[in-house]
């Protein structure tokens, strides 16, 4: 017997029992991209995949396009590649802040067809606020010309921790009048009354942290294995993206950051009823109300974003200082997750504040932990939300079992 090291290179094992499904996911992460490379992936029969692969063209899910370049260097015509189909359905998504909203219409790829801003306040409560979104639904399909139907699914980004097997939000710190609420119940109600769709759609909701963290990993950041985004704006909170998924830890609490107790912040109230967490010290919040204590006008995180912009002294020497109080906390997270990213995002994502977290992160952690690190700030801006929501409706449409079972559903 050999030891393993010559011959002939392994086979990739087959995937057992590979349905349409698994083709689709094959195809769709590039693994296997012609019909020859499917049966080796599989192990199927060629007559096999052709009968699978003929229910994913036949759902509008699938095309065969241009071969790709020659396999043989004695030429002959190069096998069509198999292509992922993003124009048979569209996604909505939607980004609720606590005094605002962004909701967009997105291709299954993630690119903006139709977007807008709605002055929301999240302090309003769940049944007028999701309504809100539906008619904002409604608005962005007219504008790019789809009827509802053209929709396969609805993804929302919420400031607040949720639990991913309901989609309900946990004791939200700043979302009073949500907690335990029926999100997805209403707001796919909230669709079909609003735009007149004849069929509900899936509705899937995640913290805003997660899903900036998701859209922004996977549009810039592909090969980044371990991957954090802060997010600081009217509160602070992370998102952790691991080989290419979302931790959300055992009941959707990861990452909340924001409610760690912090040195010198012992007399400070925190929205969640406790005193000296950081989001009571460094958010967002807290640098408007020491603004407004200052005699500067400032009432949001967003009011702090636009002094910084305009270079107030006052708000830069404060976002400086914030930054340091967070990196002091992400000393402990960098080395804990040893990520290859570390993104600052939110209403403070800035030169002064990301200085503040630089100064602190690497002088607290170990060098060890900072030697392969980027410290970098949001490519995507105020569309990363909503693309990650995009994202995680696709993910979830798309994957193995749910694509067989919706294939089946449609009768092909």
């Amino acid at each position: 017997m050999g030891n393993g090291t010559g011959g002939a290179p392994a086979r990739p094992a087959a995937v057992p029992q590979a349905s349409a499904g698994d083709l689709l996911h094959l195809v769709r992460s590039g693994r296997a991209t012609t019909r020859g490379a499917l049966q080796q992936v599989t192990g199927l029969s060629r007559a096999t995949v052709g009968q699978r692969l003929d229910r994913l063209f036949r759902a509008g899910w699938l095309r065969e396009g241009a071969g790709g370049p020659a396999a043989s260097p004695l030429g002959g015509r190069p096998p069509n590649r198999l292509e992922f189909d993003a124009a048979h359905a569209v996604v909505l998504a939607a980004d609720l802040e606590t005094r605002h909203a962004r909701a967009a219409l997105l291709t299954l790829t993630g690119a903006v067809l139709a977007e807008r801003g709605l002055p929301l306040r999240v302090d309003e409560g769940p049944e007028k606020v999701l309504d809100r979104l539906g008619v904002a639904f409604g608005e962005l399909l007219r504008a790019d010309g789809r009827g509802p139907e053209a929709v396969c699914g609805i993804g929302l980004a919420v400031p607040g921790p949720v639990d991913s097997g309901t989609g309900r939000v946990v004791q939200p710190p700043i979302m009073p009048g949500w907690d335990g609420y029926d999100i997805t119940g209403r707001l796919g109600r909230a669709f079909t009354d609003r735009t007149g769709a004849g069929a509900p759609v899936p509705v899937l909701v995640d913290n805003d942290a997660n899903l900036m963290a998701y859209g922004e990993q996977r549009a810039h950041h592909p090969d980044c294995s371990a991957f954090v985004l802060v997010k600081v704006s009217t509160g602070i909170g992370a998102g952790v993206v691991v080989d290419g998924g979302v931790y959300r830890g055992i009941d959707g609490g990861a990452g909340d950051i924001g409610h760690i107790r912090v040195p010198g912040g012992a007399l400070e109230l925190c929205k969640c009823g406790s005193y000296g967490c950081l989001a009571a010290v460094a958010s967002g919040r807290a640098v408007a109300a020491r603004l407004r204590a200052a005699g500067v006008a400032a009432a949001s995180g967003r009011d702090v974003r636009d002094l910084l912009a305009a270079g107030h002294p006052e708000a830069v020497g404060l976002a400086r200082e914030a930054g340091r109080q967070v990196g002091e906390v992400l000393a402990t997270v960098v080395t804990l997750l040893n990520p290859g990213v570390l993104m600052i995002a939110g209403d403070l994502a800035g030169t002064p504040f990301l200085t503040g977290v630089r100064e602190l992160l690497y002088q607290r952690a170990l060098p060890r932990s900072t030697a392969h690190l980027e410290v970098v700030t949001s490519r995507l801006g105020e569309r990363a939300g909503l693309v990650g929501a995009g994202a995680l409706v696709v993910e979830h449409l798309y994957a193995p079992e749910r694509a067989e079972a919706r294939l089946a559903a449609l009768g092909v």
